[in-house]
């Protein structure tokens, strides 16, 4: 393994247990501070640190003006529809539960990544199921019988439906256009965009009259900023710079155990079958995604490959 794949690999990692971990520090949050406002500001102050470090550093920023609207075009989507939702949703939905909905991630990454021009992975048959399975998975979560359906608040999951897809469309177009600035002046412009695009939000619905500090809303925030958001964002930039969409994609599976086991470890969340029944079939599908795209893509690479005579 390369020096490059290595430090790639060690990204991944600190993606998947930094972003199982800020569920539970967002859910904390959540309890004195309005959600928009608070992500919002969250990723402006993280982004300004990792700006300060970037022209530290000298590292190179994105080519014109085309390029860094793109990159904080991506960042809206990553911050105000991905991030900015699921922060919403914890409101109604415990942390463990969230973190399983966001398993649909890489699916809607690998669904995303065949219909959106640009790009050459198709929509085979597995990803057909493993999408059907995710969509199972998310009704499990939400109720057993059609009565509980029924009933039930749709607000969370709904929400963290458009987020996961949102999280995944800022993906997928992160990497139709590669920037050849670094990995971490790109996470800089994608979180002041977000950022700003989140506290606006926050401005707009009123929010600004909704702020009790807390102690333990001070704390949470603190480590969102500065573990969740320069750890955890950091590594995703650099790991994406170097990583396929989809295979990077793949964190969205260790999330749910690192988020399950905190909120029950700290937060005293319950564990039902359902909820593990939800989970192994949303990571089932996720995995089933993956392992087709890959099937397919080797299909297509031997394809090109001529016949020797």
């Amino acid at each position: 393994m390369s020096s490059v794949n290595r430090r790639a690999f060690v990204a991944y990692l600190l993606v998947c247990v930094v972003w199982g971990s800020t569920f539970l520090g967002i859910r904390v949050a959540v309890e004195s501070l309005p959600p928009f406002l608070m992500a919002g500001v969250r990723f402006l102050s993280a982004g300004s640190i990792l700006a300060v470090i970037v022209w530290w550093r000298g590292l190179p920023w994105p080519d014109g003006v085309r390029g860094v609207a793109h990159v904080a075009l991506c960042g809206v989507l990553l911050f105000l529809l991905g991030n900015g939702l699921v922060v919403w949703s914890l409101q109604f939905v415990p942390s463990g539960i969230t973190s399983v909905y966001v398993v649909s991630v890489s699916i809607w990454a690998a669904v995303l990544d065949a219909v959106v021009p640009g790009g050459t992975a198709r929509i085979s048959r597995r990803i057909a199921a493993g999408l059907a399975m995710g969509i199972l998975g998310s009704l499990l979560l939400v109720g057993a019988t059609p009565a509980e359906l029924l009933h039930a608040d749709w607000r969370g999951p709904v929400a963290l439906l458009i987020g996961s897809a949102g999280w995944a469309l800022g993906t997928v177009l992160m990497k139709r256009r590669p920037s050849p600035a670094s990995p971490f002046a790109n996470a800089t412009i994608q979180m002041i965009a977000g950022g700003l695009a989140l506290t606006a939000a926050g401005l707009l619905l009123g929010e600004s009259t909704r702020v009790a500090l807390q102690t333990r809303g001070v704390v949470a925030f603190t480590y969102l900023v500065f573990v969740g958001s320069l750890v955890g964002f950091g590594s995703y930039a650099y790991a994406l710079h170097h990583m396929s969409a989809t295979a990077l994609g793949t964190y969205a599976y260790v999330n749910p155990v690192v988020a399950v086991l905190l909120g029950r470890l700290f937060l005293g969340e319950p564990i039902s079958r359902r909820m593990l029944a939800a989970m192994a079939l949303m990571i089932g599908g996720a995995i089933l995604v993956q392992f087709g795209d890959r099937l397919a893509r080797s299909a297509a690479a031997n394809a090109r490959v001529p016949e020797q005579a």
